[in-house]
């Protein structure tokens, strides 16, 4: 028997031997904890409630995680729950800790039944906690379900949506995979998992460099609009420089001239615009406005 088993059940016989609190022995130990932190009494007061430390832990022990963890984390719930607990509201101390205990085990599993942090919501906790038990019962005899109807009667069970369902479920259906982890591909030969992974995103010098082009061609457009005159500048800004490229009619009523005019000042402002970047910049082959 290895040491870590034989203290737990050491534990869990100490805790089945511990005598039941009556409301008046619980609500004086409480006290005596809370106004003089007397640790007899919380040592009595911890003692007489492993038992349900013990039954709770024991309804998430298909998680994967040791029994003695999460009796210990729960354990750690029910301290918590002895220090926050008011006498006075006259609630039998059992019920307040058992959601200080559960809470505890859950915080503990989710922070390490997987190395990938997952469940940082109430809703993503409320789906990693009872998906397993909602999938077996709405499942039930409907042989012919589908995956998809099936995740949906869960997301409309839980509230959440039914891609956080999919993604929860293919998570807790497999083990974590470490990217070093050997595989062979097609040709026999022996490559890292990570080797298979094919990104389609720019590399980050191809980002910093187009961030840094980007930011040098701006410069160079903000100093050549300098040579156009206040018409040719707001007729250029709002066809050219605007999400929403105005019509030519549009700014012709706005100006009081015809539309026609218009696309000449336009087409003349677009030449003086390329002599201006060619000038100062006659390398730059990239620079071709359209007219």
């Amino acid at each position: 028997m290895s040491t870590a088993l034989g203290e737990r059940r050491q534990l869990v016989r100490a805790a089945m031997k511990a005598p039941y609190l009556t409301r008046e022995e619980e609500h004086a130990l409480a006290v005596r904890w809370r106004d003089n932190k007397d640790e007899k009494a919380l040592e009595k007061l911890s003692l007489a409630h492993m038992r349900l430390v013990i039954a709770v832990a024991s309804r998430f022990r298909n998680f994967g995680l040791p029994l003695g963890d999460l009796i210990q984390e729960g354990h750690v719930g029910l301290l918590e729950a002895a220090a926050r607990f008011e006498p006075e509201r006259e609630v039998r101390f059992s019920t307040y800790a058992t959601w200080w205990i559960r809470a505890s085990i859950q915080d503990y599993i989710l922070r390490n039944w997987s190395i990938v942090r997952g469940g940082t919501s109430s809703s993503q906790k409320a789906l990693f906690f009872n998906l397993r038990r909602l999938r077996a019962k709405l499942s039930g005899n409907q042989q012919t379900i589908s995956d998809s109807e099936l995740h949906q009667k869960i997301a409309d069970a839980i509230g959440v949506k039914q891609s956080d369902v999919a993604l929860m479920n293919a998570r807790l259906s497999g083990p974590d995979t470490s990217l070093n982890a050997p595989m062979i591909d097609a040709e026999g030969s022996s490559a890292d998992r990570q080797d298979f992974l094919v990104s389609d995103a720019p590399l980050p010098d191809e980002i910093v460099t187009a961030n840094i082009d980007a930011e040098r061609r701006r410069r160079w457009l903000t100093s050549a609009l300098d040579v156009l005159t206040d018409r040719e500048l707001k007729i250029v800004r709002e066809r050219r420089l605007s999400e929403d490229g105005a019509t030519l009619e549009s700014l012709g009523e706005k100006l009081g001239i015809s539309k026609e005019r218009v696309r000449q000042i336009e087409s003349r402002a677009m030449e003086k615009l390329k002599t201006a970047l060619l000038n100062r910049q006659p390398d730059e082959a990239a620079y071709s406005l359209s007219v």
